[in-house]
This record gives structure tokens, sequence and C-alpha cells, in this order.
């Protein structure tokens, strides 16, 4: 019981909820864009942009870690932009692992909302394009109901994938008790440790959630058939 009502044992679930619903709307909101933008619509180097879109699902994690590494760093591309109008870093900072787990969870997103987007009518989108409703108006009032399911499936995976982000997290954002350490992280350094109660009480709570996110999910598929 002291375990369970300790600061070790809350601290990483906290970070986790904080990284992964951060991450989802994140991922939401890229993910509305993208699929909005490359839906229904044909140009040179489409396929090249959707294969960009959805790499992050395929590599392995520690790949996506390094590649941000390079990129966020206190050298790289990005890095140091932010450095010069900050003056710090995001590396091994909830930021980073937001990031991270925003990168992951993107893919699965896009995916979700690519889908649901692409089986609404284009007779009834050029309907409303004659009618005089401009694009915003149109993915509020007839995209968006219409979709509902793919949109809310999206979300939850995004959030699921976010949540037991692991690699990327670990070699991008560290692993520092109170700031960075996430779940999958906590439960790793626990079995290092040898502190397997505690492993086991985390590794069942991320089984349960993670099957009642499949198990909504489900759901969500047979109404919508």
């Amino acid at each position: 019981m002291d375990l369970l009502f300790s600061e070790e044992f809350f601290s990483p679930i906290v970070i986790s909820l904080k990284v992964a619903c951060t991450a989802t709307l994140l991922s939401f909101l890229i993910g509305i864009m993208l699929a909005f933008t490359l839906s229904k619509q044909t140009f040179p180097g489409k396929s090249f942009v959707e294969t960009v879109i959805m790499l992050p699902m395929v590599l392995p994690p520690t790949v996506v870690g390094f590649l941000l590494l390079y990129l966020f760093g206190r050298y790289g591309i990005l890095g140091q932009w932010i450095y010069s109008l900050f003056n710090t870093t995001m590396l091994f900072s909830i930021y980073a692992a937001i990031i991270a787990s925003t990168v992951v969870a993107v893919p699965l997103m896009y995916q979700s909302l690519k889908i649901g987007i692409d089986n609404v009518s284009s007779d009834v989108l050029e309907a409303a394009q004659l009618d005089g409703a401009n694009s915003i108006v149109i993915f509020k009032s007839i995209i968006m109901p219409l979709s509902k399911n793919a949109l809310l499936t999206g979300i939850l995976f995004a959030f699921a994938r976010a949540l037991g982000e692991f690699g990327a997290t670990l070699i991008f954002a560290g692993n520092i008790p109170g700031i960075t350490q996430t779940l999958p992280t906590a439960i790793y350094v626990a079995i290092e440790n040898n502190e397997l109660l505690l492993a086991g009480i985390w590794v069942a709570m991320m089984v349960l959630l993670s099957f009642v996110l499949m198990l909504i999910i489900q759901m969500i598929r047979k109404d919508a058939q």
C-alpha cells in the first residue's frame, strides 16, 4: 500500500498522461491539416509526401529518436534556431517526450482521418462548394459529422501509441524521474533494478488501459458497419 501511494509510483503515470494527452491533441491538429489537405487531391509527389508521413510507423523507435536528436539537438537544424530564440534546448525535457510521442502518433491519426474523409462522397463536397460553402464550413458541417467514427478511432489509436512510446522518448527525452520518466521507461528501469512488483503493477495498468482502448475501437468499428 505504501508503494501504491508513493510519488515513485504516481509520477510516471502523471507524466505519461500529460505527454499522451498533449501528443494526441497535437497529432489530431496535424493529422486534420494533412488529411484535409491531401485527401481527394492529386498532385505530383503526393505518394512521396504520404510515405514521409507514414514513415514513423515502420521505422524502429530508436531511429526516430536519433532523427529527432539530430533535428532538435543543441546543434541540430531546428535546435540551433530554438536555442537562439529561447537560450535553451528541448533535449531531456517533457517537451522532447511530447514531440517524440506526437511524431509516432501522427501516422495513425492521419491514416484514420484520411479513411474517414475519403469515405465522404465527392458529390456532397462539390454540391457544398457550388452552394458557396468555404473550406472551413465544409470541414465543420460535412466532413466532421460524416467521419466521426474515423475521428474517434484515430484519437484512440494516437493516444494508445503516444502512451506506449518508449524508444524515441528514451533517446530524445531521456529517463529523468519526475521530468521525463514515462510509464514505459519506468517499467524498463524497474525491471533492470529487479523491482518486479512495481514493474508488474505498471504493466498490468498498461495492459488494462490498452485493452479498454482497443475494445472501444472495435465497438466503434462494429457500429460503423
